[in-house]
C-alpha cells in the first residue's frame, strides 16, 4: 500500500476465533461484505485436531473470511504494526489467554500502524472505576490499555463493556453456581452486584456498536445481558432447577485470607476481585441496548436453556 493511502472503511481485521471472536466475526459477515473481514488466529488453528478448531475452520470458510496465522504473544511490536496498517479497523477479540503484555503490545501496535479505529479487548469491567490494586494484575494491564488510548487522538477507539461472560457465573472452576451440587456461593455478600452478558449478544452488539452513525468514537459503551445480586442469582438458580439450593457467602475477608494462602490461584484472585462489587456492574436500564430497544439474554433465560439443552 502506497505510504499515507488509508485502509477502505470496512476493512476489518478481527484478533481470535474463540467464544467471543466468532460471534462478532459471523454477526460481522453477514452485515459487512465477508470479503471486507479477516481473522488472525494462532498458527496450526486451521490444522488442529482440536473439534473446536476444526468446527470454527469450517464455518470460517463457509463465511468466506481469510485466515491470517500469527503467533501473538510471539510477534513483536513491530510485525503486529506492519500487519495492522493494512486494515482500518481492528478488534481485539483475544483475552488473556495470550498472556501477561499482550493487551499493551496489540494497542501499541494498533496505534504505530495508525490504525483509524480500534475495539480493544475491554469486553468485561469498568476499569476506570476498578483503576488499579483489584488483585487481578491483568486488570491493572486492561486500566493501562485505556490511559494510552486517552493519550492519543490519531487512532478512534471504541471499548464496549459487556461484565462477565454469563457462562463464567456456571463454571465449576470459579464456584459461584455449582449445579452439580446445587450451592451458590455469594462474592462478597449477598447484595453485591454483577453484570453478566452472553458472546452471542456481545457479538450482535459489538457490530452494531461498529455500525451506529453517526459512529461512536473514543467512548465507552456500556451493554448488558442481566444486571442481578447473587441473592437473585440463587432465587433464579433455585426456580429453573426446581430445588432448594445452598447458599454459602464468601466475604471480603475470607477471600483475602484464601488468597494470601494461595496468591497463584487464578479463580481465587477473580472471586476476590468480583466480590469488591464496585466498577463490576451497571444498570441494564443505561445501557446501549437497551436505549436502541435490542433484547439480550438475561441470566434466568440462558439457566433455562442450559438446563433444557442437558435433559
Amino acid at each position: 500500500m502506497p505510504i499515507n493511502e488509508k485502509p477502505s472503511i470496512g476493512n476489518i481485521l478481527i484478533l481470535g476465533a474463540g467464544q467471543l471472536g466468532m460471534q462478532v466475526i459471523k454477526n460481522m459477515a453477514s452485515r459487512v461484505s465477508p470479503d471486507s473481514v479477516r481473522v488472525l488466529v494462532e498458527p496450526g488453528f486451521t490444522t488442529s485436531p482440536d473439534k473446536y478448531k476444526e468446527e470454527a475452520t469450517e464455518e470460517l470458510g463457509k463465511l468466506g473470511v481469510e485466515i491470517l496465522p500469527f503467533d501473538l504473544s510471539e510477534g513483536t511490536e513491530a510485525s503486529l504494526a506492519e500487519l495492522f496498517a493494512e486494515f482500518h479497523t481492528v478488534i481485539c477479540c483475544t483475552g488473556f489467554a495470550a498472556g501477561a503484555g499482550t493487551q499493551m503490545k496489540v494497542t501499541h501496535a494498533v496505534l504505530a500502524a495508525g490504525v483509524n479505529r480500534y475495539f480493544p479487548w475491554q469486553f468485561g469491567v469498568d476499569y476506570d472505576i476498578v483503576g488499579k490494586g483489584s488483585g487481578q494484575p491483568v486488570w491493572d494491564e486492561q486500566y493501562e490499555v485505556r490511559k494510552l488510548l486517552r493519550s492519543q487522538e490519531a487512532t478512534e477507539w471504541v471499548i464496549v463493556s459487556t461484565g462477565m461472560f454469563t457462562s463464567f457465573l456456571f463454571e465449576p472452576d470459579f464456584g459461584v453456581v455449582d449445579l452439580e451440587t446445587n450451592t451458590v456461593r455469594a462474592l462478597g455478600s449477598w447484595d453485591t452486584r454483577v453484570t453478566v452478558t452472553t458472546p452471542e449478544d456481545i457479538g450482535r452488539l459489538t457490530t452494531e456498536i461498529y455500525l451506529e452513525e453517526p459512529h461512536i468514537s473514543n467512548e465507552v459503551v456500556f451493554v448488558a445481558g442481566d444486571t442481578l445480586s447473587y441473592g437473585q442469582l440463587a432465587t433464579i438458580v433455585e426456580e429453573e432447577a426446581g430445588k432448594v439450593v445452598k447458599r454459602v457467602e464468601l466475604s471480603l475477608e475470607e477471600l483475602n485470607d484464601q488468597l494470601s494462602q494461595d496468591p497463584g490461584d487464578v479463580m481465587l484472585r477473580y472471586r476476590k476481585a468480583f466480590a469488591l462489587g464496585t466498577g463490576m456492574w451497571w444498570e441494564k436500564s443505561k445501557t446501549y441496548n437497551h436505549e436502541k430497544g435490542l433484547e439480550t439474554i438475561d441470566v434466568k433465560t440462558w439457566l433455562n436453556r442450559h438446563l433444557r439443552d442437558k435433559r
